[in-house]
């Protein structure tokens, strides 16, 4: 009786770890066939299946690990940030400028509006004043 209880209790432990490795593993990395491929195989066939996976399906040590980040990065502290920052500050300084000269040039229209014209007058017949 505890044969079984032990024979039953390694096998799920088997069918677990294999299924849980499969869906950890990204799907291009698996080797044979593919990712969803392997999880209906482990499905099917628990043992087998993942006595399989480890065998052919599971990729090898080549591939190069992925960067981790133990903490969040501050702005400051975030390269691409501080890259742009720059690029960021020139681009709305121009923009303020490029607001402050077209203000200006509105001003400028509106001021033009509001003064005579110079021109001949109805009494000045050579155009001259």
């Amino acid at each position: 009786m505890l044969f079984r209880v032990a024979l039953a209790v390694a096998v799920l432990v088997i069918f677990v770890y294999g299924l849980v490795d499969v869906i950890r593993t990204e799907g291009r990395l698996t080797r044979g066939i593919s990712k969803p491929a392997w999880i209906i195989v482990q499905i099917i066939l628990p043992v087998l299946g993942a006595i399989l996976w480890l065998l052919i399906g599971r990729p090898r040590g080549t591939a190069e690990p992925r960067p981790s980040y133990p903490h969040s990065t501050a702005p400051d502290d975030d390269p691409d940030f501080l890259r742009n920052l720059e690029s960021r500050r020139r681009n709305q300084a121009e923009a303020e400028r490029l607001k402050k000269l077209k203000d200006e040039l509105d001003a400028k229209a509106k001021d033009g509006d509001r003064k005579p014209r110079r021109g001949t007058d109805e009494h000045d017949t050579d155009g001259l004043k």
